[in-house]
C-alpha cells in the first residue's frame, strides 16, 4: 500500500441504520436502545439485529458452496492494499465484453462504479433492475486471478444466473477473490486508490457487513 499518498480516506460504506434498503428476503435492520442514560441506566447500550449481507458486505464461499470457507478465512492482505476503479455506466448486465478494454490483470482489486452509483443509493426502495456482473464477466475475472472484486449495490449477481455468478467467483478462494457488495462510489471516480476492507470476523459466517475505504494513490 502506498504510504506516501497525502490524498484524504474517503468511506465507500453505506452506514447501518433501521429502514435502510435490504436485498428482498434477507432480514432488514431493527437497533433498540435496551439502556440507555436519559433513562437512568449507567450507560447506554444497543441491540442490533440484522442479516450479515446487509449494506456494505463481504460474501465468504460458504454463501453458495457447502462446506467451504467462511468470511473469517480471508487473508488479511487480500482485503488491504492497491485497488482500481473501473467505471461502466451504460451497461445492465455486465459481460467479459465490457471488461476486457480494461485490460484486468492478475492479482488486482477491482471496484465496478456502474449505473448503480447514480440511481441505486438515492432513495429508500430496493432497484430491482440494478447493474450485475454476467457469468462471462464472473470467469474473466476469475482466470485473471483477480483478489478482489466489487460492486456498488447489493449484489454481484441477479436472477437465475446470480448464484452461477457467485460460485464461479467463490470457487477461485484459492486466487485470492473477495466479492464486495453494497459498496457506495457516489463520491469516488475511476482510477488508481489503495483500499482497505475490514468485514466483522464472524466464525464459519457466510458474509459480514464491513467498513470500507478507499485513498486515491499517489501517481
Amino acid at each position: 500500500m502506498s504510504v506516501t499518498s497525502s490524498e484524504p480516506w474517503i468511506d465507500i460504506t453505506v452506514p447501518i441504520r433501521p429502514g435502510m434498503v435490504h436485498y428482498p428476503g434477507d432480514p432488514g435492520v431493527e437497533l433498540e436502545q435496551v439502556k440507555h442514560l436519559d433513562r437512568g441506566d449507567p450507560a447506554t447500550v444497543s441491540l442490533l439485529r440484522l442479516g450479515v449481507h446487509t449494506g456494505t458486505h463481504v460474501d465468504a464461499p460458504v454463501h453458495f458452496l457447502a462446506g467451504t470457507a467462511g468470511v473469517d478465512a480471508f487473508a488479511i492482505d487480500a482485503l488491504i492494499g492497491p485497488a482500481r476503479i473501473i467505471e461502466v455506466p451504460d451497461v445492465e448486465i455486465l459481460t467479459a465484453k465490457e471488461l476486457e478494454p480494461h485490460r484486468i490483470a492478475t492479482g488486482e482489486r477491482i471496484l465496478l462504479r456502474t449505473r448503480n452509483s447514480a440511481r441505486s443509493w438515492s432513495g429508500e426502495d430496493f432497484v430491482a433492475d440494478y447493474a450485475h456482473l454476467g457469468p462471462s464477466a464472473a470467469r474473466l475475472l476469475a482466470e485473471r486471478r483477480v483478489r478482489m472484486i466489487g460492486i456498488d449495490y447489493l449484489s454481484i449477481g441477479r436472477g437465475d444466473d446470480g448464484p452461477e455468478v457467485h460460485r464461479i467467483l467463490l470457487r477461485a478462494l484459492g486466487a485470492g477473490i473477495v466479492i464486495v457488495e453494497g459498496l457506495d462510489l457516489t463520491q469516488v471516480g475511476p482510477g488508481d486508490y489503495d483500499v482497505v476492507c475490514l468485514p466483522i470476523k464472524i466464525a464459519g459466517c457466510d458474509g459480514a457487513p464491513a467498513r470500507v475505504v478507499v485513498r486515491r494513490r499517489a501517481p
